[in-house]
């Protein structure tokens, strides 16, 4: 079974660059299942039930999310009906919306994805390692022998690490959202489990993470402006990785980045001038 796990979409040039290389990925990587984080796929701040339907059509299984989610506030009631858009499992009780969804595949293999948001930098939240160590005794009486997949969505490196490590052996793998950088640490961890620190992102990186240039330096030099973030709109690139797994264990891993500032090739990154 082969997988693709994309980094968080960042507005139109984001989703742009899910149209341009997802439909050839899935067929000249032979995909079975797409996973990607949507909570900035809405102009840079949330995601929409249209641009969920779109991601859809063009191919995502499932939408992560993080701290964004709620920005939009048509989401609050969409996400009570939408089975494939999940939010951070650590919420507080009675949240909408569920931090995980199950899927049964065509060879009666079950990928579950869980989705869970660090604290360190971020909003206040409920314990992370808690919440989905008593997920995954909820998980585990519903499934046997599924594939499960963790979008850890933090901004520490080290708060990513300590999860993926307290939950190696029990889950195929970790991977980190947010920072909007691809990170090259992609490995196995002691037990089997695969684990990467940050997918990043799916946008235009002639920008800050994603956001207008300008406006991001407009916002460090002259704070007292209160200046509102807007997207970059230039040619995206698509990151995020290929897990190929069997009998839900990652048995190999391919990161891919394509188009964009960041073009990948087969022999390596290549600047494009």
């Amino acid at each position: 079974m082969r997988v693709l796990i994309c980094g968080d979409i960042v507005g139109k040039a984001g989703r742009n660059a899910i149209k341009r290389e997802l439909p050839n990925l899935k067929k000249s990587k032979n995909l079975d299942f797409v996973l990607a984080n949507g909570e900035n796929a809405a102009n840079g701040f949330g995601i929409t039930k249209k641009i969920c339907d779109e991601l859809y059509l063009l191919g995502v299984d499932v939408i992560t999310s993080g701290n964004h989610i709620w920005d939009q506030k048509e989401i609050v009631e969409h996400i009570k009906l939408d089975k494939r858009l999940i939010r951070p499992c650590n919420f507080a009780e009675g949240t909408p919306g569920k931090g995980y969804a199950i899927f049964e595949m065509k060879n009666g293999e079950s990928i579950v994805v869980i989705n869970v948001m660090c604290r360190l930098f971020m909003d206040s939240i409920e314990d992370p390692f808690k919440s989905i160590a008593d997920l995954l005794d909820l998980i585990n009486s519903k499934v046997n022998n599924a594939t499960i997949l963790v979008d850890v969505h933090g901004e520490s490196t080290s708060e990513k690490m300590a999860i993926a490590h307290f939950l190696d052996g029990k889950v195929s793998g970790v991977f980190g959202t947010h920072t909007h950088i691809p990170t090259s640490d992609l490995h196995f961890l002691e037990k089997g489990t695969f684990y990467q620190t940050d997918l990043g992102m799916c946008g235009d990186y002639n920008s800050v993470i994603g956001m207008k240039k300008e406006l991001s330096i407009k916002r460090f030099t002259q704070k007292h402006l209160k200046t509102r973030l807007e997207p970059a709109d230039g040619e995206g690139t698509l990151c995020g990785t290929i897990l190929d797994i069997e009998s839900k264990n990652v048995k190999a891993f391919e990161q891919i980045i394509l188009g964009g500032k960041l073009q990948q090739d087969n022999n390596g990154r290549s600047l494009k001038i």
